[in-house]
């Protein structure tokens, strides 16, 4: 009887000893926690010629950043697919195509692979979170596409954590925060040190205006967090936003300096550029002082890992980066040529950002008011797409059209209207 993994999909491999270690790697990977590329590497040493071993490996390496090495495990399992299933082939084809830079094609690949194989998790969770591959699509519509697509799967799960907590963010990001939140806690409940879950729930307490026990929450739960994992430096972005919406400054900048900027976190390059400049320019619209020094830094990070568009929500922010650095020319370069999935709303919002240094309020407004429609398709949570929406909300304020902020922050996002972290606000 061929062995299985902890979602009871068979395994090609007749070792214990690879099967355990699989295993092992699957939950870290999936929770979020440090360790996932140190069991898969186990797995394959304890058997060479476990192909789905290795194809895990190449996962769990290209989310560690180590795009060579996630090649190389993928181009090793592929020469291991002689005597596989045609689960295991589809799914070694579906990890193919994502670091074979085909999103879209793996998007319909992995849509495919879970209407037949819905507890193939590993495949499962390339289109989950905000952040897969439904998520960067850049189609209007994603939130709903996204909650549709881990609806369907979650009965084919039962009482799992991780599926509980992927449709608990569904549930966030279309608006339903109660239910999220109650998902969130059954799912925590089953596995307390699941990141993702932790995650989630501070999104959900964001969306339901918990700022302190949100605050509270996550400063107890990342007590003992290896800062080495994936979610690390993302979980202190939400605990210095939360710091900021309190006035806490000095918190806010001693969570951002030891967890978030570049140079001190594990976090991928989008995750670096894009909770950092959110943070920065949060900062600034809340009335607190961001040297020049700061953003001259961070554009030259933006410059280094992402110097070609394509990735549209790292150009939305690298974007905003050059502009408060004063670089010209990489701002220019953006704003008239940016690709990828929403490269239509990246260039005018680029723009804006141009504008907004130059204090033209106006001429900002008006290239960011069309992105404004279609903001979702940028990418990203509510929770960091509300840099649009107080950039936004901040130009009318500048524009003197107070009343006019304030309906848009009550029709756009009511759940900051009470106090929203603006220095202009009266």
């Amino acid at each position: 009887m061929p062995l299985k993994d902890h979602y009871d999909n068979a395994l090609s491999t007749s070792s214990q000893a690879a099967r355990t270690a699989y295993d092992a790697g699957l939950a870290a990977f999936l929770s979020g926690n440090y360790g996932a590329v140190e069991h898969f590497e186990v797995a394959v040493a304890a058997d060479p010629g476990f192909a789905l071993g290795h194809a895990a490996l190449a996962r769990a390496r290209m989310m560690g950043g180590d795009m060579p090495g996630a090649k190389a495990a993928i181009s090793t399992a592929q020469t291991l697919t002689g005597s596989l299933s045609d689960r295991e082939l589809a799914h070694i084809n579906a990890f193919a195509l994502i670091l074979g830079g085909q999103p879209e094609a793996c998007r319909e690949a992995v849509k495919a692979h879970v209407s037949v194989y819905p507890r193939d998790a590993l495949i499962a969770q390339l289109c989950t979170n905000v952040f897969g591959l439904i998520g960067f699509s850049g189609k209007v519509g994603r939130e709903a596409e996204l909650l549709a697509y881990t609806g369907a799967l979650l009965p084919h799960y039962g009482e799992d954590w991780w599926m509980m907590s992927m449709h608990a963010l569904s549930l966030c990001e279309t608006g339903q925060t109660e239910a999220s939140i109650t998902l969130m806690e059954r799912a925590l409940a089953i596995e307390p040190r699941n990141a993702q879950g932790s995650h989630f729930k501070a999104h959900a307490q964001y969306e339901a205006g918990e700022t302190e026990a949100g605050r509270a929450y996550l400063e107890e739960w990342m007590t003992g967090y290896d800062s080495r994992s994936l979610l690390h430096g993302h979980l202190s972005w939400h605990q210095a936003l939360w710091a900021l919406s309190e006035g806490d400054e000095a918190a806010m900048w001693r969570v951002v300096d030891a967890n978030v900027a570049p140079g001190v976190t594990h976090s991928l390059p989008i995750n670096v550029l894009t909770d950092t400049a959110s943070l920065y320019y949060r900062a600034e619209l809340a009335g607190m002082d961001v040297s020049p020094d700061r953003w001259a830094t961070l554009s030259d990070y933006a410059a280094r890992f992402f110097p070609e568009s394509g990735q549209s929500f790292a150009d939305l922010h690298a974007a905003l980066s050059h502009a408060m650095a004063g670089q010209g020319a990489r701002l220019a370069y953006i704003a008239e040529s940016a690709k990828g999935f929403a490269g239509d709303l990246v260039r005018p919002l680029a723009r804006a950002f141009g504008a907004i240094t130059r204090e033209n309020w106006a001429e900002a407004l008006d290239e960011m008011t069309p992105a404004l429609a279609e903001s979702e398709r940028l990418g990203g949570s509510r929770a960091q797409r509300d840099l649009i929406e107080l950039t936004a909300i901040n130009l009318l304020l500048r524009l003197e059209r107070p009343k006019e902020a304030r309906r848009m922050l009550a029709l756009r996002r009511p759940e900051l209207a009470k106090a929203p972290p603006l220095a202009a606000w009266q």
